[in-house]
């Protein structure tokens, strides 16, 4: 999922772009990275771990310049290794250029083929450097027509930060996969910001300007922005931004994500009510769905488990034995509250299923009497290709399978899911406002090249 940031005509860029990142870490924990313009010469920090560990006031001291992207990375395609660690730097033709990327493109394999067969020498594993390569090969001068070429070449998701010379450039791809937005610094200096979402604005105090829009390129220079538009496709934003990955405090495309996951909580107890005694969210992502399916139930909100928050997101995290250890590092169940009880435990998705079983085992071996599983999505039985690093079909719990058979699974009294209706209705879809839910329906927007599974190489670097 990545999280990417942008900051033009700021004497301290870098430091605002380590602020703008620390907002972003939960779109991505493995790894982040800051590069800074001093009038056309790059200066990069890249290195595993998160945001705060990274960026002390010593290494920040180093990427001097008044224009800087960040990047906080999450990794689908190449690998979580250090030479993979986003902002990626390139010199060709006289000229440095740094971009961050939040997405992921479709037909890298066919593209770095190509190009490998041209004598393309890459340095990373990465598919952002495709973008790279080929505006090295475009024919025109100008680095927007460089641009230009290169995204007529791409296919799938996409929200780019590049700086180069004296610019800032975002891009979002024509479907609009990935969020990107536009904001001002109400501080003198009234510097242009982009990110990708809102969160990051409120902690550097910058105004929200605006989305930048599906298709377009959107240049940042001495002269203010403006905007170039690639041809336009249908809208197809990621449901799944609203569903778990964006904070509940930003507003992706106009719509708050907090409102919508109240939204759906309280559509998920209509959809499936309980008896019981009270509602528990699975923290933190659960936390606003099951207030909504509180309220609507008129079931008691109590938080039945306790979340460690110095642990990461066992979601994102690459490794299965992370993953699966992870529950019991982050979560601890309350028993003077739980025991006798019958408990509702609502979260956000269902994925392999295993974390669900072990938070039920979790309550029950707190002394809970029943537990229902309320998902207020519905089940998970694809794929994504655009930048969420679900694992192949065979792999997800809810893929040939009944919800019955999914509660035996977990070991829950009764599971209900959000219906597609029931989200569609929370995250206020519109004839004219789509959203991409293909891990849910199988509707992928745009196919991949090849068939997409998940990493099976894995490398260490020393």
């Amino acid at each position: 999922m990545c999280g990417v940031f942008g900051i033009f005509d700021h004497p301290e860029a870098a430091n605002l772009t380590y602020l703008g990142l620390h907002a972003l870490q939960h779109r991505g924990q493995e790894s982040a990275g800051v590069v800074s313009n001093d009038g056309g010469t790059l200066h990069g920090v890249r290195a595993m771990g998160h945001v705060r560990k990274i960026f002390t006031r010593e290494v920040l001291a180093q990427l001097p310049g008044r224009i800087a992207i960040g990047h906080v990375r999450y990794t689908t395609a190449g690998g979580s290794l250090v030479k993979n660690v986003q902002p990626l730097s390139a010199q060709y033709r006289g000229r440095s250029i740094a971009v961050a990327h939040n997405g992921n493109l479709v037909d890298e394999d066919v593209l770095r083929e190509e190009l490998e067969a041209q004598g393309a020498i890459f340095a990373t594993m990465s598919d952002t450097e495709v973008v790279l390569q080929l505006m090295a090969r475009s024919g025109r001068a100008a680095v927007v027509d460089q641009l230009i070429d290169a995204l007529g070449r791409i296919r799938g998701a996409y929200s780019l930060v590049f700086t180069t010379e004296d610019k800032l450039i975002a891009v979002r791809d024509p479907h609009g996969f990935r969020p990107l937005v536009l904001g001002r610094l109400r501080s003198e200096s009234g510097a242009w910001v982009v990110a990708s979402e809102t969160c990051a604005f409120d902690l550097i105090e910058a105004d929200f300007v605006r989305d930048v829009a599906p298709g377009e390129i959107l240049v940042i220079d001495a002269a203010g922005p403006r905007s170039v538009m690639v041809p336009p496709a249908p809208r197809r934003f990621c449901v799944f931004e609203h569903v778990y990955f964006a904070r509940p405090d930003s507003v992706l495309d106009g719509v708050s994500v907090y409102e919508a996951r109240i939204a759906m909580g309280e559509q998920l107890a209509s959809e499936h009510p309980a008896d019981a005694d009270m509602v528990v969210p699975v923290p933190d992502s659960g936390v606003v769905a099951a207030m909504g399916f509180a309220r609507r139930s008129g079931i008691a909100f109590e938080l039945g488990l306790i979340r460690n928050h110095y642990v990461g997101r066992t979601f994102i995290e690459p490794m299965d034995s992370i993953r699966h250890f992870g529950v019991r590092l982050k979560l601890n169940a309350v028993p003077k509250l739980l025991a006798g009880k019958r408990v509702v435990i609502v979260d956000d998705s269902i994925v392999r299923g295993t974390t669900a079983r072990k938070i039920v085992r979790l309550v029950r071996n707190a002394g809970a009497r029943e537990v229902h599983v309320r998902i207020s999505s519905p089940p998970v039985d694809g794929p994504c290709h655009y930048g969420i690093d679900t694992p192949t079909r065979a792999e997800l719990v809810a893929s040939g399978q009944t919800v019955g058979a999914i509660a035996a699974a977990i070991e829950a009294d009764s599971l209900g899911y959000l219906s597609p209706d029931g989200l569609r209705a929370a995250v206020r879809q519109t004839p004219g406002f789509s959203y991409c839910d293909a891990c849910f329906t199988g509707e992928y927007p745009v196919q991949p090249t090849r068939p997409v599974g998940r990493r099976q190489l894995r490398l260490v670097e020393v």
